[in-house]
């Protein structure tokens, strides 16, 4: 057993990182919390708001994911509030919702978990909805004795269990399809069961999507509907024209009074590494690389950023099965280009321009024949319109590409000169 702990920096913020050509090495800028310990043997000047220091490492691996800067929308008036506001993200524990009138902004995944729990305390929920959810029963019970049993006892048997879920999850790609039938069904289905719950103070247009299931996240939920048709629950359907010190005000000029406003308005998905500088080869910003959307050859590396790699990058979410299958391929892949730097005295690796560029046009013409490229407005997209979030196939074919590293796909240097350009 190795201990991980002596390799772990904690409260440190990685805010740049730049490629030193010369060297084949990232220079890292960190921002580390004041605390009583050192700083060990880093460089480190005061910063502030906490200890700037530089490091430096040969390859470096993003773990941010897609979903970690929260997102908060610019509404006018929201600095006026004078009651408590806080993020789902960064829930605040120690307030106690009992009696009060909360206003919850943005009705999404995030919402659809904490809103059950909030209405069974606060006075009333006022739920400001801009886009209605295919709200899917949650299939979970309890084992039964024999079941359990059986999978303590039968050999094989977890692992059979763990594949049929993999494998139901996986057929539901078929929905994500344009043109799907089990879409056409679904949706046929789903207005009919749900239109029943309709009522003056609960619209039809309040509870049935007019979108193709699956252009936005399907979500799972046994609470959310028992929820709504509260007498203390309110879905607001109008936009949002401004806040002041007690009210959420609706375009239409109503003021909706609340003593605590959470925002379910969920993360900047699109942006994934902001606001980390990464400069690249040739002092390449990868943001300003990424203005027009994120694009990352099989979501995990960038041409003209070597020795740089992302777990969870660009078009590699599912709408369908799980993100851990997803990382755990990409761990896979990278820790086999990371073994040639050992086994073959690699010193840097880069993805190769036309392979990325072929992998980019891959992914756009898969995309455009699934529903995330129809009309309606998702995560999964950026402020243009492309879908820079999800994988379009199969998850299985995902696993067959990053089986092994194809090594046309990629430019290595055994010596530290700087890379030639292709």
């Amino acid at each position: 057993e190795h201990d991980l702990g002596p390799h772990i920096q904690f409260a440190t913020e990685v805010t740049a990182a730049t490629w030193i050509a010369e060297r084949s090495l990232w220079s890292l800028e960190l921002r580390r919390a004041n605390t009583d310990s050192g700083v060990d043997d880093q460089e480190a000047t005061d910063g502030g708001s906490g200890q700037v220091q530089h490091s430096e490492a040969e390859i470096v691996v993003s773990g941010l994911g897609q979903l970690n800067r929260p997102n908060v929308p610019q509404i006018p008036g929201l600095e006026s509030f004078t009651g408590t506001m806080f993020h789902s993200a960064a829930w605040d524990h120690e307030h106690v919702l009992s009696g009060e009138r909360v206003a919850v902004i943005g009705i999404g995944a995030s919402a659809i978990q904490f809103v059950p729990q909030v209405a069974a305390e606060a006075a009333t929920v006022a739920l400001f909805q801009r886009s209605v959810n295919y709200v899917a029963p949650k299939p979970d019970r309890a084992f039964k004795p024999w079941e359990l049993s059986a999978l303590r006892h039968i050999p094989g048997l977890r692992q059979v269990y763990r594949t049929s879920i993999y494998w139901r999850f996986e057929f539901r790609f078929r929905l994500m399809k344009k043109g799907s039938r089990l879409g056409a069904v679904l949706q046929k289905k789903f207005r009919e069961q749900v239109s029943q719950l309709a009522s003056p103070q609960l619209p039809l247009e309040a509870i049935v999507p007019d979108y193709t299931p699956g252009c936005r996240r399907i979500l799972i939920a046994n609470d959310w509907y028992p929820t709504l048709l509260k007498p203390t629950t309110r879905v607001v359907t109008e936009g949002i024209a401004a806040i002041t010190e007690t009210a959420v005000v609706t375009e239409s000029g109503e003021e909706i009074s609340a003593d605590t406003i959470i925002f379910g308005t969920g993360f900047q998905a699109t942006e994934f590494l902001a606001p980390m500088r990464i400069t690249g080869r040739d002092g390449q910003n990868l943001n300003e690389v990424w203005k027009d959307g994120a694009r990352a050859f099989l979501g995990l590396a960038v041409s003209g950023f070597p020795n740089f790699f992302i777990l969870y990058g660009p078009n590699t979410n599912l709408g369908h099965n799980s993100i851990l299958f997803m990382i755990e391929q990409q761990v896979g892949y990278i820790r086999q280009l990371v073994d040639d730097f050992v086994l073959k005295g690699v010193r840097s690796v880069e993805v190769r321009e036309r392979s990325m560029q072929a992998f980019d046009t891959e992914i756009s013409e898969a995309t455009a024949q699934t529903v995330w490229d129809e009309d309606c407005s998702s995560w999964y997209k950026n402020s243009s319109g492309r879908v820079t979030n999800n994988w379009p196939d199969y998850t299985v074919k995902y696993k067959q590409r990053l089986a092994h590293p194809d090594q046309r796909d990629w430019l290595s240097r055994t010596t530290s000169p700087v890379l030639n350009h292709e």
